[in-house]
């Protein structure tokens, strides 16, 4: 199942709406077991995970057991269901790495797969861990209707993410650089506020070598539509696509002028003179497809998804400089015990990344 996760996570960020899934499928005619057969899904309208491995195994699928991160599908939709596949392909037993909660599998995979005359074995311990962990985004999607949300912060030792008035910061160094930017690769969408695009102007792409035609959505909170026309976001909308959420009542000059740039407007109504709902954004996110959203705002788009309790995890970069007095404080106070106190959130893990630390914190099982 390891193996199937790790293969699976070559879609994240390309196949949504669809889930990444990973299929590996194992022979043994006495000699060892041996992979005949490996595939992960391919961009919607593309063959998914299991048919990619199946036609790589041809006639070996035969007697083989087959391992899937995600319960194979039952449905028709622009391919065929996956479990009636794999069952006339006369694979033998199907280990399973997570129910799929969509109401549209929700079980029938797996009832079409003994009704095939396939052994249904669902995983559990360390291989079911990986399999949640993978589909997270797809979860949350199919079951609250919005993609998962990963925030991501960078914190000085001092405790801060910046100055005001002074544009971007660069607080860590080049190990998480590379590190932040296969997370991109992985994301559907990343999204930033208005201030952090009038303050910094950044592109938001994947801009590591092998990696840059994987950079994600590009999502502005702008409640009054004012997004520069010369930013950066804007000037590359044709090749990299930009969807700015603004608020119903937004200037319609500045709307059309977006729209005419190549953005897409996402258009949602709010109380007057408040900000956006965030979980009216997120829903409206989930509503176009997107499963996993990393969110790279500054301190008030922080504290707004916290208060939300949208966050499913916390991604902080803590570098080795220190910024000093009047610097921008996140929602983190200086030790960074506050996430923990918020009581939603644990440590998953932390590791050194060159003279930095990284950290996951992700939301505590119910």
């Amino acid at each position: 199942m390891a193996a199937a996760a790790a293969y699976a996570r070559r879609g994240l960020g390309k196949v949504w709406p669809n889930p990444a899934v990973g299929a590996i499928i194992v022979r043994d005619d006495g000699d060892g077991p041996r992979v005949v057969g490996r595939g992960n899904t391919q961009p919607p309208g593309g063959p998914h995970a299991e048919v990619v491995a199946l036609r790589q195994a041809a006639d070996l699928a035969r007697g083989a057991t087959c391992y899937v991160t995600l319960e194979p599908c039952s449905h028709q939709g622009r391919t065929g269901p996956c479990a009636v596949a794999l069952a006339e392909a006369g694979v033998k037993r199907v280990v399973i790495g997570l129910l799929d909660p969509n109401p549209r599998v929700a079980g029938r995979g797996v009832s079409m797969l003994e009704a095939g005359g396939v052994e249904v074995c669902v995983a559990s311990g360390e291989a079911a861990r990986l399999a949640a962990e993978l589909h997270a985004g797809h979860v949350r999607r199919v079951t609250d209707g919005r993609p998962h949300v990963i925030l991501k912060l960078a914190v000085s030792r001092d405790g801060y993410i910046g100055r005001p008035g002074n544009g971007q910061v660069l607080i860590t160094g080049e190990d998480v650089f590379r590190r932040v930017h296969v997370l991109r690769a992985e994301c559907d969408g990343i999204l930033v506020g208005i201030g952090t695009v009038l303050e910094d102007d950044p592109s938001l792409s994947c801009r590591l070598p092998g990696l840059t035609h994987r950079s994600p959505v590009r999502v502005v909170l702008d409640t009054e539509a004012r997004l520069p026309l010369s930013s950066t976001l804007v000037k590359t909308a044709e090749s990299i696509p930009v969807w700015v959420v603004v608020g119903a009542d937004a200037d319609p000059e500045r709307l059309e002028a977006l729209t005419a740039a190549g953005c897409m407007l996402i258009r949602l109504a709010r109380p007057e003179g408040q900000r956006l709902d965030p979980h009216a954004v997120m829903r409206a996110l989930g509503q176009r497809g997107l499963t996993r959203l990393l969110v790279e705002g500054g301190a008030g788009v922080a504290r707004s998804l916290m208060d939300a309790d949208l966050a499913d995890e916390i991604c902080i970069s803590r570098g080795d400089v220190e910024i000093g007095d009047g610097g921008l404080r996140p929602f983190v106070d200086r030790d960074l015990s506050l996430v923990a106190d918020l009581g939603r959130h644990e440590l998953g893990f932390a590791f050194p990344a060159g003279r930095d630390t990284m950290m996951r914190y992700v939301r505590k099982r119910s």
